[in-house]
């Protein structure tokens, strides 16, 4: 068969598929282009989902004539300075959106430069164009594309309803206007709701770009993100591990202002959360990382969506090490949506099934049907003092944690005098109730009256012998004794083992595994780090690595399945967390079954010094399968409750 050339209208056809994969392909070329144009407001109307009808207006500088002319051309473009492909401080640069969208689709562009008298006017119909006319058109661009894949329709076959292509194209402009707060944003059409970002200005413009995207309960539950290392400066806004989604829609990066989905920062979000968010929850961020454009490659792919850094592992531990530390450094910050579910859930409920302050609680059996929202804080940098906690000598019940830890208790019953439960019969007639009773009196004789004044307040009761309720100066808070208790091991048992070497198993066989040489390669050059963590191993000839030790934690260990993903990952991001994330759910499983059990009774010393340990304890406002150690509820939240506000 003969070699032969072909044609511009094949060549075109091709490159579409590349770079127009659905009408929000289009949508996303077109609105860049208008950001590039320096516009400061975009419009966007579509129909039908983008299928019969796109336009883009923008008030950008616009094209002269020879400009019009040449952009419908492939490798057109004016953004690219000096041919150099690793200085683009541009959205495109490729110079083949337009004639790419003209191939498959009926395109109209009609432009106006500020240095000519009238606009001018191009159609390009299947990859055929006509001739540049006048027109008559204020400053700015206008781009209007209609029945997209008229000349493929193959390739409508590939695309989703109406509604779902819609939603796509929401999604889009979305990102690209968290990224331009300054420009503002407007979508309609008869497909759609009319949909307006207005432009945000001053200091805070990117948060209330944020606000107007998101919604304010995100800017209410935000963390700051600030940090920079070797040249690579990470900034925007971390939601509350408190503060999550079911999906991963609401995660936004971007990479000197370009919307991203790159492998290798989500990889990064995941480890940044690990430890305080339950692995069926999604965080909110809306994160970019800034560095110098020759040190990353947008050119991967023609949809510019991936990106290559030159050294992946600085921009993964940064973002890493900055949100582990802004959580650290948030304190016992409480999600406001807490709050808000924890009083919903307490609201009597009125015949009607809503909220109502004449209204009883519906109960049955006489029992109270609130329950604990599922929900968890992060704690706040508290400068503690060791607590006054010390156990009564000879206690029968009395087990000990790790070395010089502070001690709890088993589960055995003692004979101490223990807090109220808070559903026990009452000890005295109501006309004695100003008299406390000897349980209370003991109760408080436990606890210092200053403590009230600590984050998470004084132990005040044990309900069903699960959940503290301490008081604060302002509200209580309610906690639950093994979820955080279970959070205190956890971080004991982190802490042991990196402080020192992981103790090791020697294999009475090893166990070798066969792998391609170059993966084989990357494990060795990786051996003296593999160690540290507890695993031994050693070339075993070609396309063979021997494992000779194994940490002594993992007793039953698929040697075979992790040195594979190992590899995988060295292979893929120049460094691994498995056998580290491994070590971390063995430490994780042991403080479940090492912790306070609920259904314990607690003397009023042991909730105090619970409570004051989980103020200085990293991350303890989750426990380590990410559901809540403890909820807030402010006085004036009671109050409202009861109708007193």
């Amino acid at each position: 068969m003969a070699v032969k050339q072909l044609s511009d209208t094949v060549i075109n056809k091709i490159a579409a598929g590349e770079v127009i994969e659905r009408p929000a392909s289009v949508i996303k070329e077109l609105v860049e282009n208008a950001v590039d144009a320096g516009a400061t407001r975009i419009e966007v109307v579509t129909a039908a989902g983008g299928k019969s009808m796109m336009r883009v207006t923008d008030n950008g500088l616009g094209m002269t004539q020879q400009d019009l002319t040449l952009a419908v051309q492939r490798h057109c473009t004016s953004k690219l300075m000096d041919d150099d492909l690793l200085l683009i401080r541009t959205m495109g640069f490729r110079g083949e959106a337009l004639p790419s969208i003209g191939s498959v689709a009926r395109l109209e562009i009609s432009t106006r430069h500020q240095s000519e008298p009238h606009g001018w006017k191009i159609d390009v119909n299947g990859g055929v164009n006509s001739d540049v006319v006048p027109a008559a058109l204020n400053q700015g661009t206008r781009v209007e594309v209609k029945d997209l894949f008229f000349s493929v329709p193959a390739r409508l076959k590939f695309l989703k309803t109406d509604r779902a292509e819609t939603m796509a194209i929401n999604e889009v402009v979305k990102r690209i206007a968290l990224a331009n707060p300054g420009i503002r944003f407007s979508m309609a059409g008869p497909d759609r709701r009319d949909t307006e970002y207005p432009a945000c200005t001053g200091d805070n413009a990117h948060l209330a770009r944020i606000g107007q995207i998101l919604g304010v309960d995100f800017t209410k539950n935000a963390l700051e993100i600030d940090a920079e290392r070797e040249g690579v400066r990470l900034s925007g806004f971390a939601g509350l591990p408190t503060f999550h989604r079911a999906n991963a829609q609401s995660q936004f990066f971007f990479v000197n202002g370009r919307p991203v989905r790159d492998k290798l920062l989500l990889g990064a979000l995941r480890a940044g959360y690990a430890d305080v968010l339950a692995r069926d929850r999604h965080p909110v961020v809306v994160l970019n990382v800034a560095l110098d454009p020759q040190h990353v490659d947008v050119n991967v792919h023609p949809a510019k969506a991936d990106v290559r850094f030159r050294d992946g592992q600085l921009v993964r531990g940064l973002i890493v090490g900055a949100l582990r530390h802004a959580f650290l450094a948030s304190g016992h910050r409480a999600s406001t949506a807490n709050t808000q579910a924890t009083v919903q859930a307490m609201r009597p409920v009125g015949e009607g099934g809503s909220g109502g302050s004449a209204a009883p609680f519906r109960t049955h059996s006489g029992a109270s049907t609130y329950r604990p929202p599922r929900e968890e804080y992060a704690p706040r940098d508290y400068a503690w003092q060791q607590s006054d906690f010390r156990p009564e000598a000879g206690s029968s019940n009395e087990t000990h944690g790790p070395a010089g830890q502070t001690p709890f208790f088993s589960g055995t019953e003692h004979s101490a005098p223990v807090a109220p439960s808070g559903v026990a019969e009452a000890q005295a007639p109501f006309e004695s109730l100003e008299q406390p009773s000897a349980d209370a009196r003991a109760f408080a004789e436990g606890v210092p009256d200053d403590r009230e004044a600590f984050p998470l307040g004084a132990p005040r009761a044990q309900v069903h012998e699960t959940y503290i309720i301490s008081q604060t100066r302002d509200g209580l808070v309610i906690v639950d004794q093994h979820a955080a208790h279970e959070r205190l091991v956890y971080e004991r048992l982190k802490a042991e083992l990196a402080s020192q070497k992981v103790p090791t198993q020697l294999l009475l066989i090893p166990e070798v595994v066969e792998l391609p040489e170059d993966e084989v390669g990357l494990l060795e050059e990786r051996a003296a780090e593999l160690e540290e963590v507890g695993l031994v191993l050693e070339r075993f000839g070609p396309g063979a690595i021997a494992v000779r030790e194994t940490p002594a934690m993992l007793k039953r260990l698929n040697i075979k399945a992790l040195i594979k993903d190992l590899a995988d990952d060295f292979a893929e991001w120049e460094t691994s967390s498995r056998l580290r994330e491994k070590l971390d759910h063995v430490a994780a499983t042991m403080a479940c079954h090492g912790s306070v059990r609920a259904g314990r009774r607690m003397r009023p010393e042991e909730m105090d010094a619970l409570l004051r340990e989980m103020e200085v304890t990293p991350k303890s406002g989750q426990c380590n399968h990410g559901r809540p150690t403890w909820i807030e509820l402010k006085l004036s939240d009671i109050e409202r409750l009861f109708g007193r506000s």
